[in-house]
């Protein structure tokens, strides 16, 4: 395009720069929404470094989805008088009276004070100061917008927007004015909210409707009554009026959800269409004779639909990924059980991974022990495996002599090969790195059946767009019999009280777990609070008539395993133990769990270690212990825990005050990064969402269709080397 230029304008340099071809209306990109940002007006190229470093703004595609996150009526500016602590915002205009630098070094401060006809306000900056020193004027009046404050009574803003107030720039105001996120930096170097505005104006100014085209078949536009898109954009920025904004935020939340659940549902069918698994088509001695002769108890009808669920996909040809959600003590692990045996039944071996050793022995002892007399091979594999044990293992794994292995990490090694390996199953998947979970896939030619079990509660919101490309089971119902616990909350004023209660359950023959919680894991300061916990549990317990065990991450695994043995064989009557224990420990006769410092757990993992008791035939009792003043939060969770033992509304509970944060595991990453959707606030929306996509992928599942193009144009499948979406 540089022909364009006469001979003159090649004289300069700068002309040659691409900003200027784009200022000039000849940019020569075909593509204007992936030019920089220092194509506009007003952006150098160290304002776009700093955008790019604090926003991650690059293009004009970024800044277009660099969304308001408010709207304030500029045309109604406020008195200086009427501002209120409990105002989040203020937005006043007048005469700046003065300025001056309080303070020294990194206390050092910019305050400026605003008179309007009813009182003053301070304006402070604690960076940029030099450069704010520079543009503002005392004398000048002008129109200032920032979250307010209240200091010794005084009205504040930090770090406001300011801009020259004149009558013609007051009166030209739009309704609604966008209020961006932005950063204390970028307000220090005079890249405030307002500005940003005013670069995503030019750029809606600058494009048209074929450079933000539909991405939405018109079918569903019609059904779901959404806002055509540029149109929408340009009513999140800058909306004509509230309805306006309502519905743009609609339709591009809607937008958000619909491509999540298209990719996690395209990824889905191509597992389902393209993976090939072993097939199980009969159901044998193993699983028959345990299932009539040896089962402890009769299934409950959760059991028996996930049953029939795993049976329909390891007879299907097609490899299986389930994830299979249950809360404590729902009764998974005689799930996994059962379909091992339909694997040993079909002439394939079966693996089960867990986290620790503790729950790896835990399994296996109550594996063995269900199994009594049956000629069902089960080893364990563990780091403290000996070597001539584990030598032996490693040769049985081979020839085909063990049926199911047990263990840790261990089981992944890349010298334990299996015969025929068909199931594998992943205990407490959340404790396991994807990668760690993809090293199973290499046990066999044709990879192996996988079940993830978790029993930390997911909210089905969360499931259905972190975990949609996976199938899902849930188990919702307790095996009969089970006594809800009961929970109390109690401040540390009542701690005689609470170990009273303690020594009447263990004069009843009772166990109890007293619980420490581990905020740097294996930090001196947590050991310290553990042995000084320890002690004072000692102050009231003393030996010999009372016999204490001690668990912490700090011990050799020898020591820890015979202290949790002892506990277990109810030598010791009381477990102290910081959160190693969360997980796994199934001691029947504990019916007490007191959980120190309660309101530094999160609620999933308050509901885990509650899960630790309730696990006999005996009434069993969480007494949650705290100090006396307590956040709004902390007040929430400690109050839900009390309320109900239902993990799922638990869950709920968690999502909404926590919000879904990162779900760990590679294959999550990027899952969740919605900029306008909320999977706490917009639950219904998703399900729409979810079923628009499932009848559209139904009807034309590689879509081929001319309506549907356009979503094939929108999504952007990136090739990487392992796809995880095929791992549980």
């Amino acid at each position: 395009m540089l022909y364009l230029l006469d001979s003159v304008h090649l004289q300069s340099a700068k002309y040659f720069s691409p900003g200027y071809l784009y200022k000039k209306n000849i940019s020569s990109s075909t593509d204007i929404l992936n030019n920089p940002v220092e194509y506009l007006t007003g952006i150098s190229a160290p304002r776009a470094e700093l955008l790019r470093q604090e926003l991650n703004i690059h293009s004009f595609k970024d800044l277009l989805e660099h969304f308001p996150f408010r709207h304030i009526d500029r045309t109604n500016v406020d008195k200086i008088a009427g501002l209120r602590p409990g105002m989040e915002y203020a937005y006043v205009a007048g005469k700046l009276l003065n300025m001056e630098i309080i303070g020294q070094n990194r206390g050092r401060r910019l305050v400026a004070r605003l008179q309007d006809q009813t009182g003053i306000i301070e304006l402070v900056w604690f960076q940029g100061i030099n450069w704010v020193q520079k543009i503002l004027h005392v004398g000048q009046s002008y129109l200032v917008f920032g979250k307010l404050g209240f200091f010794m009574s005084q009205p504040q803003i930090a770090h406001p927007d300011l801009e020259n107030f004149t009558v013609e720039n007051a009166a030209g105001r739009a309704h609604l004015e966008p209020v961006y996120p932005s950063t204390e930096k970028l307000k220090a170097k005079g890249l405030s909210g307002h500005l940003l505005g005013k670069f995503t104006k030019e750029v809606l100014q600058r494009i048209q409707e074929k450079d933000l085209p539909e991405n939405l078949p018109a079918n569903l536009i019609e059904q779901y009554k959404l806002m055509p898109r540029f149109q929408a954009y340009e009513q999140i920025h800058f909306p004509a009026s509230e309805k306006h904004y309502e519905h743009a935020l609609r339709r591009l939340k809607f937008e958000e959800l619909f491509f999540a659940q298209v990719r996690m549902q395209l990824m889905k069918l191509e597992r389902h269409r393209f993976s090939r698994g072993q097939v199980f088509d009969k159901i044998g001695e193993f699983f028959n004779r345990f299932y009539n002769d040896y089962l402890p108890f009769q299934l409950t009808n959760a059991q028996k639909r996930v049953l029939k669920e795993i049976r329909k996909d390891t007879g299907s040809g097609k490899q299986m990924n389930r994830l299979l959600q249950g809360d404590v003590g729902s009764g998974k692990t005689m799930v996994a059980l059962l379909s091992m045996l339909i694997a040993a039944d079909n002439g394939f071996q079966s693996v089960l991974m867990a986290p620790t050793e503790i729950l790896a022995q835990q399994h296996y002892t109550g594996i063995t022990e269900v199994l009594k007399d049956l000629p069902v091979n089960v080893r364990i594999l563990t780091g403290s495996t000996p070597a001539k044990q584990r030598k032996k293992i490693l040769a049985e794994c081979v020839d085909g002599t063990i049926h199911i292995l047990l263990g840790t990490h261990a089981v992944i090694e890349d010298k334990v090969q299996f015969a025929n390996l068909g199931f594998a199953v992943v205990d407490e998947q959340h404790k396991f790195g994807v990668a760690q979970r993809a090293r199973l896939w290499k046990k066999n030619t044709i990879p192996p059946h996988v079940l993830v079990m978790t029993a930390t509660p997911i909210p089905r919101t969360l499931a259905l767009t972190a975990y949609g490309d996976l199938d899902y089971s849930v188990m919702d119902e307790l095996p009969p019999g089970r006594i809800p616990i009961t929970t109390f909350h109690r401040i540390e004023t009542a701690r005689p009280q609470v170990m009273d209660f303690i020594k009447e359950q263990v004069q009843l023959g009772r166990q109890a777990y007293v619980i420490y919680p581990l905020i740097e894991e294996s930090s001196k300061l947590d050991y310290e609070n553990l042995m000084k916990g320890y002690e004072e549990v000692k102050s009231f317990f003393p030996e010999p008539k009372y016999w204490i065990s001690m668990v912490h991450g700090k011990q050799p695994a020898d020591q820890k395993e015979t202290n949790m043995q002892r506990f277990v064989k109810q030598d010791t009557q009381i477990m102290v133990s910081t959160t190693v224990i969360e997980v796994g420990v199934n001691v029947p006769n504990a019916t007490v769990m007191v959980i120190e410092s309660a309101e530094k757990f999160g609620l999933s993992q308050l509901h885990q270690l509650r899960g630790r008791v309730g696990r006999g035939a005996d009434k069993s009792y969480c007494v949650l212990l705290t100090k006396n003043k307590l956040s709004n939060d902390a007040q929430e969770r400690l109050k839900i825990m009390v309320a109900t033992n239902d993990g799922f509304a638990i869950a709920e509970k968690d999502l909404e005050l926590r919000g879904p944060g990162e779900i760990e595991g590679t294959r999550q990453s990027g899952a969740l990064n919605f900029k306008l959707a909320s999977l706490i606030n917009d639950k219904a929306m998703l399900e729409v969402a979810r079923e628009a996509v499932e009848k559209l992928l139904e009807a034309d599942p590689d879509l081929k269709l001319p309506a549907n193009e356009m979503i094939k144009k929108q999504l952007h499948f990136q090739k990487v080397k392992t796809k995880w979406s095929k791992i549980a």
